[in-house]
């Protein structure tokens, strides 16, 4: 057989070749900003890649993205990748000294960065001695002082410096992205994607019971493509020719609803918390999405009420998910028309593997309806963190994801939640994600979460904390009596007016507890 490297450049060259004249638009409030074909992407992006070896880049290299899902962000991950250079892309959410921290970890030497973010580049320039060049994107970028750092406009640099340039000649286990866990949990961690990881995490992706993609499609990639890979999609769009719909920042309600009604959108991708908001806006509207035909979620998981009112709201088949950065991060996928109650959060697609052992890692005698701690093995999946001095696997190769999960005869997983979130309470544990699966019927809740605050006398106590639309907090807990055991019951009920939420979608419950024990939350 032909010696064929399975890098990522060949996603675009295979677009820009086959379905050259497919659109990818990008959107500012709602509004198409720019709109451009697959070939003409791949010119711009290949030019780019000899700009950013003009600026003395080499293989292995790290470009820092902090930027938001626009056309130029897409040209980045190519041009970067396309050269063997490393796309190390930012969470822009974060503060500035975590993004220095990440960004002096990784040694960045490149730092892209969108025009409203500026005031990060000067305060990133400062603390970050390895960034030798900024370059702005989406605006003309003044001429103020970055300490060490040059700072270019992108379109200049496209103009002055680009040039052609060959693509994909390295290995395809070259690195070709960088991105740190979410944090919800512990500190952000390096996850290192390489060429051949996100060339098969795409295959996987793409299957007929996962995202399967195809060249009719229009994808709204309301996910950003700060958080792992952007699920992927970046590269799976160009693969199945799918045209792509880019919303840059705005991910409201109205201007979502204008965007997907505009440009005839027919898959959407992103966290729940986006597509409620929606449906809040399609209702109050009275409009609706008559193109729309299937939405993929993940970050948290979805209870059922909520699940039924978008699928209802939205007029659209939800698909389930559950993934880690450090899968790539595809992991489970409800299959398309596996529409209805006990889906879980589906199936693995080919490629990778799962299995459930006790505390102490020992393979459960029977992975089918009983908890277990999940860990998984595959193609795709994480072997050792960014600069860690050992891998991250147990002896058979496993990697342990800290989730709780059940798997049933039908194949499908259910997340139990997270290891570390078990509550200790009179020497027996409390699941949180048991309550919050329960709390989670009722139709007036939107985000339910369950954190430990320290007793004296028991050591560990559950407090609920939800966010609700009808402020009838108190009476939620009437839901949980008979279903699990008394002392489970929390003793405090906190009602919040917006739920904290990673990029990941994930409720972000180290802050619920940094914010509790603050006394920043009030019981009601």
């Amino acid at each position: 057989m032909q010696p064929y490297g399975l890098t990522v450049d060949k996603f675009l060259d295979h677009a820009a070749k086959w379905f050259h004249d497919r659109q990818i638009v990008g959107a500012e409030a709602g509004k198409v900003a720019t709109r451009i074909d697959y070939a003409a992407l791949r010119d711009r992006s290949n030019r780019m890649s000899g700009a950013l070896v003009a600026l003395g880049l080499a293989k292995g290299d790290r470009v820092a993205t902090l930027a938001w899902n626009t056309q130029h962000h897409l040209e980045l991950y190519y041009a970067a990748m396309g050269v063997g250079l490393v796309c190390h892309t930012l969470n822009p959410r974060l503060t500035v000294a975590h993004l220095g921290a990440m960004i002096n970890e990784a040694e960045d030497r490149v730092l892209a960065i969108a025009a409203n973010l500026m005031p990060f580049a000067r305060e990133l320039a400062r603390l970050c001695p390895t960034i030798e060049h900024v370059v702005v994107l989406g605006a003309a970028a003044d001429d103020a002082a970055f300490g060490q750092a040059q700072v270019w406009d992108y379109e200049a640099l496209l103009e002055t410096r680009g040039e052609a340039r060959v693509w994909g000649e390295f290995d395809e286990n070259a690195p070709a992205g960088l991105c740190y866990t979410s944090g919800t949990t512990g500190s952000p961690k390096g996850v290192v994607y390489t060429h051949r990881s996100n060339y098969l995490h795409t295959l996987r992706a793409l299957q007929a019971d996962a995202v399967a993609l195809t060249e009719r499609d229009v994808l709204l990639l309301a996910v950003p493509m700060f958080h792992a890979n952007g699920w992927g999609l970046p590269f799976a769009a160009p693969a199945a020719g799918a045209k792509l719909v880019l919303p840059g920042r705005a991910v409201d309600g109205a201007s979502l609803a204008r965007l997907m009604c505009d440009e005839r959108v027919t898959i959407a991708v992103g966290v729940q918390a986006v597509w409620l908001g929606l449906v809040d806006h399609l209702g109050a509207t009275g409009t609706d999405l008559p193109d729309l035909q299937r939405v993929l979620i993940g970050g948290s998981s979805c209870p059922d009420a909520l699940l039924r009112r978008l699928e209802q709201g939205l007029g659209a088949e939800v698909q389930t998910s559950w993934g880690m950065t450090e899968l790539s991060p595809i992991g489970t996928i409800a299959p398309p028309g596996s529409v209805g109650e006990g889906r879980g959060a589906g199936r693995p697609p080919m490629g990778l593997d799962l299995k459930l052992t006790d505390a102490d890692g020992n393979t459960l005698a029977s992975q089918c309806g009983v908890l277990g701690h999940l860990k998984v093995k595959g193609h795709s999946v994480l072997d050792a963190y960014f600069r860690a001095d050992s891998d991250a696997l147990d002896a058979e190769g496993y990697f342990d994801t800290g989730d709780l999960a059940t798997i049933d005869e039908a194949g499908n997983l259910t997340i139990g939640g997270r290891a570390k979130d078990l509550i200790k309470s009179g020497g027996e544990w409390i699941n949180p994600t048991e309550i919050e699966a329960i709390i989670g019927t009722h139709p007036a809740v939107r985000h339910v979460a369950v954190i430990a605050r320290a007793d004296a006398k028991w050591g560990e106590r559950p407090v609920l904390i939800v966010e609700t639309e009808d402020g009838d907090s108190q009476a939620l807990l009437e839901l949980l009596r008979g279903k699990v055991a008394d002392w489970w019951i929390p003793d405090q009920v906190v009602e919040i007016d917006a739920m904290p939420l990673a990029a990941s979608g994930k409720i972000d419950k180290a802050r619920l507890r940094a914010d509790f024990a603050a006394g920043a939350l009030a019981a009601a």
